[in-house]
């Protein structure tokens, strides 16, 4: 189903049962009844498994402080001891981000994927026999420097294998993964309350291996990048790939061929454009300005919401309200961890129905309003030690939860989405080292910051989402609808419309085939 070329495709919703892809309506494949695009999807799922590892472990040290076991094995650590504990792990993520783009960029996304696996099952195998303070934290350090690397090509690999039909809400899947990760973690710490030895804390970090060891064990038969093909000068492979997986092994497949023209007329461009691979230029023109001012904003946004105290302190948040019992912290944890991934699967579905930027404004000032009302809560508790106001900041910590999982897993699709193949993985990167500065700070000087002031910390969290919901309202650009090629419109303006070349270069494929087949008939 063609369309009017002078009706803009941005943002229009397409008709029902149909996708776009170059101005095109395609009609929707139910992958349910087609046998390769389950294969696929299952495969994109094993994918997002390093990031169930990753929200394993973020919630699991959040349990570990309510354990007893694990308390007494390290001499109950608190303040900068307790910060540098769970900061260690992302220590070791910053220190490997900087092999993330050769590697991923030379030797292919999959690669990253099996040495960031390998390197956190060394880490986990410490992380369980640790002996003392120092084996732990060396064995986070080796965690985060893993980890890093599988989570930064995982969600890569994903964006650029899956069908567009279907690809935002994959992506979007795999950053609620995280969310997955954490509710598995935190019932598991749970259960391990009742275990009266050192195993209470060891057999979490064991557990923490399982979706290294699946993922590692399925990667070999994942397709690699059709795009990464492409990079290298084999476009034979990445058509390949792209006929097994979208058209159901047919080359010649009219979808399949306008995907494969638009990917290449979109590297094209790229290279007419002058566009590198180096870091420079995300400054040297105003749309990759206004990409990588997006991209560090809402990296920072996705942790400086308030979210860590939640996913770090839980525990101490729950003393300074009265609520000491270890059974009754790893319920509330195991409780929010359960209602915020219901919350995110929920919405990641739905992203392209609402679209990115309703999502965020409401996610955003949601959770400003509801930590306005937590921070007054606790402060009230603070003069009153009443019962009633403990109760109530549960309540609105639940309700936080509910807005940040609104929103939690779109930056994932979102991040691909806006950048350009040439400066995917070094964006990623960025986006990453965003996030782990801000991680650091949640989990070192949060802990400071609690012990310190308490309450009066969460003041600094209600001014930050102030800045966040202006930031986002003024410069998030809406994607919905629009396939990843075709996103660069946005930013760099109708010079970067790839949509007319490549109906023009599919136009000319098909008038040479033509050609060709009628010289032959003349023979």
């Amino acid at each position: 189903m063609k369309l009017d070329s002078a009706q803009p495709q941005a943002h229009q919703k397409p008709p029902a049962g149909y996708f776009f892809l170059a101005n095109t309506a395609h009609p929707r494949v139910k992958w349910w009844n087609n046998a390769r695009l389950r294969k696929l999807y299952l495969y994109c799922f094993i994918l997002a498994l390093t990031n169930v590892a990753n929200g394993f472990d973020g919630s699991m040290m959040n349990g570990l402080q309510s354990l007893i076991y694990w308390q007494n094995y390290f001499q109950n650590p608190h303040g900068p001891i307790l910060g540098f504990f769970n900061a260690s792990m992302s220590l070791g993520s910053i220190l490997g981000l900087p092999i993330i783009p050769p590697l991923l960029d030379r030797y292919g996304r999959k690669s990253g994927i099996v040495v960031g696996s390998l390197i956190v099952l060394v880490g986990v195998g410490l992380q369980t026999g640790a002996l003392n303070f120092g084996m732990f934290v060396a064995a986070r350090f080796l965690l985060g420097f893993g980890m890093v690397i599988a989570t930064a090509a995982a969600p890569l690999l994903v964006a650029e294998i899956s069908h567009p039909q279907d690809r935002a809400i994959l992506c979007t899947f795999v950053g609620v993964c995280y969310g997955i990760g954490s509710f598995i973690a935190s019932w598991v710490t749970f259960g391990t309350l009742k275990i009266q030895s050192e195993w209470a804390w060891r057999l979490p970090s064991l557990l923490q291996g399982v979706c290294s060891i699946i993922v590692l064990c399925f990667i070999w038969f994942i397709p690699e990048s059709p795009r990464w093909y492409i990079s290298r000068d084999e476009p034979e492979k990445a058509l390949k790939v792209l006929a097994y997986y979208h058209g159901d092994g047919d080359e010649k497949n009219e979808f399949v061929q306008l995907e494969y023209i638009e990917i290449r007329t979109s590297f094209m461009l790229d290279k007419e454009a002058a566009n590198s691979t180096k870091y420079v230029d995300f400054i040297k023109t105003p749309g990759n300005r206004k990409r990588i001012g997006l991209i560090c904003a809402l990296s920072l946004f996705s942790q400086w919401s308030g979210n860590g105290l939640v996913s770090y302190y839980l525990s101490l948040i729950m003393k300074s309200i009265g609520i000491t019992s270890a059974q009754d912290q790893l319920g509330i944890n195991a409780g929010l961890q359960s209602w915020g991934l219901l919350i995110s699967v929920v919405f990641a579905f739905l992203i392209d129905f609402f679209g990115r930027r309703p999502l965020y404004l409401t996610g955003t000032i949601g959770t400003l309003i509801t930590f306005v009302i937590w921070t007054i809560l606790s402060a009230r508790y603070a003069i009153h030690e009443e019962a009633g106001l403990g109760k109530g900041v549960v309540v609105m910590i639940f309700c936080y939860q509910f807005f940040y999982n609104l929103k939690s897993g779109i930056f994932s699709a979102y991040q691909f989405e806006i950048l350009p193949y040439g400066l995917r993985a070094k964006g990623s990167i960025i986006a990453s080292l965003v996030i782990l500065v801000a991680v650091f700070f949640n989990q070192y000087i949060n802990s400071i910051a609690l012990d310190a002031i308490h309450w009066k910390y969460y003041i600094f969290y209600c001014c930050f989402l102030v800045l966040e919901v202006f930031v986002i309202w003024k410069y998030v650009v809406e994607t919905k609808y629009t396939p990843m090629e075709e996103v660069a419109k946005f930013f760099d303006g109708d010079e970067a419309d790839v949509v007319q070349l490549t109906i023009a270069q599919k136009e000319k494929s098909e008038m040479e085939a033509g050609e060709t087949f009628e010289h032959k008939e003349e023979k």
